[in-house]
């Protein structure tokens, strides 16, 4: 049997950090179990739905390393729910309610206050064909509700109330159906809820495992109920926490700049959103990994905590900066050369250990190529005068500032702080940076004498 699991996103918005998670850990799975992973969009929604947001999740799957090995729309099989549909209807386990939102609501709330769980009474199980006939020549439309196993008035008392699974992150996990409603599956206008295109689509595609959220935990008892009156084998689940935010809040996609497409605007690395997102809210160390192939090998679903995973945004930089501290120049060198950036290996040598984000390179090769503005503050005016008399002749390399500054300090009297900044600061324009003694070179002798009044 070959491992088959599913990413189904609503095109209605990008894809963020949160939800680019179990893309990771379905995608990280599928390769470390040689399997296949679907990008399957649930597009049934067609006014919300739009072709601009599915390229985006493309576009955003792809630049985090996640490759689809197929690519399926819930709107081109809408005929494949119509026979699921009809075949729970044929066989009584979809049933018409004509109720309507606000009949289902003052019912809710008369249970409330009796102290009884607000589940549907199966009002709509028990019409007769001329009560239904009736609420049709009012002009009401159904929506349609899945018969769940061994409620009271069931007609399939065959059928397990209770429903067990071993969760691939949780364990042992068990569902009373009894205790739920029927869920609607169909709604009144004819169109499909979420739930039952998604379990269709499982079974036509060959799904094995279902690894999401769990927040969908409270869902699974009822859909592998459905799974079985349609004759299919459920797959394995498996449920993992929730990124939030630092306060404790669900991430959303209204939350924009948390999106993948900002991220990535924002010039961070696909690695390191890759690695916060996955290895946030596990017993293993939350490293940046330098590819995916890293990933796959460390990726452990039985590492995930049962609390949530706080995602911080400073934390995200911090790991970016590790990640961008190591990159070789073969990696970036088509980037630094788009941002106009030059010098070489040896130049992103000297200044990456200075970059948080691969463009920062921007602001040292501007330091490098000037014009600069140099500080120099009055009290160090004849002392930055003196270090220009005092410039090693000939060509500046590694040794020169070691030279420079011993003369310097030889005749000045200055140390540490008081002899290295003035330098720095005239040189670069800056308070820190790269090793001057790395730097210098780059600059160049003319360079550094003009800016060495």
């Amino acid at each position: 049997m070959t491992v088959t699991v599913r990413f189904a996103p609503s095109p209605t918005g990008h894809i963020h950090i949160g939800n680019s998670r179990p893309a990771l850990f379905n995608w990280l799975f599928a390769r470390k179990q040689n399997g296949r992973f679907i990008l399957r969009f649930d597009d049934t929604d067609l006014e919300r739905s739009k072709a601009e947001y599915a390229d985006s999740i493309e576009k955003d799957l792809r630049w985090l390393g996640i490759e689809p090995d197929v690519i399926e729309r819930q709107s081109e099989r809408v005929a494949s729910y119509d026979a699921a549909a009809q075949k729970l209807k044929d066989a009584g386990l979809l049933y018409p309610c004509y109720e309507t939102t606000d009949e289902l609501e003052r019912r809710r709330s008369r249970q409330r206050a009796l102290g009884r769980p607000p589940v549907y009474d199966r009002a709509g199980l028990k019409q007769s064909e001329e009560e239904r006939a009736a609420f049709e020549a009012e002009g009401r439309r159904p929506h349609w509700r899945f018969v769940l196993p061994n409620h009271d008035g069931d007609p399939f008392e065959t059928r397990r109330t209770d429903v067990t699974w071993d969760d691939l992150c949780r364990g042992s996990q068990s569902v009373d159906l009894a205790s739920l409603s029927d869920p609607v599956l169909i709604r009144a206008d004819g169109t499909y809820l979420y739930t039952l295109p998604s379990i269709v689509d499982d079974i036509d595609m060959g799904v094995t495992h279902v690894i999401r959220g769990e927040d969908h935990v409270a869902n699974t008892g009822v859909q592998i109920a459905i799974f079985e009156a349609l004759g299919a084998d459920a797959p394995v689940f498996g449920h993992h926490n929730l990124l939030t935010t630092r306060d404790g809040e669900g991430l959303s996609k209204r939350k924009g700049a948390l999106s993948i497409g900002s991220l990535r605007e924002a010039g961070l690395e696909a690695m390191s959103v890759a690695s916060l997102a996955v290895l946030t809210g596990t017993s293993q160390a939350v490293e940046p990994l330098p590819d995916m192939g890293a990933l796959i090998e460390k990726f452990d679903l039985s590492s995930v905590s049962r609390s949530s995973a706080k995602f911080d945004p400073e934390e995200l930089k911090s790991l970016n900066a590790r990640l961008v501290h190591d990159l070789p120049f073969e990696t970036v060198s088509d980037r630094l050369a788009e941002l106009g950036v030059g010098g070489g290996a040896g130049f992103w040598e000297t200044v990456r250990g200075n970059c948080e984000i691969v463009r920062d390179a921007v602001l040292y090769w501007n330091v490098v190529t000037g014009p600069v503005a140099s500080r120099i503050d009055e009290e160090d005016r004849d002392f930055v005068a003196r270090a220009r008399e005092l410039f090693p002749e000939g060509d500046v390399t590694e040794e020169t500032w070691g030279t420079w500054t011993a003369a310097l300090k030889s005749e000045t009297g200055r140390k540490g702080r008081g002899l290295f900044m003035p330098l720095r600061r005239a040189l670069t324009g800056m308070d820190h940076g790269p090793d001057m003694k790395m730097l210098l070179p780059l600059i160049g002798r003319q360079n550094s004498l003009d800016r060495l009044p």
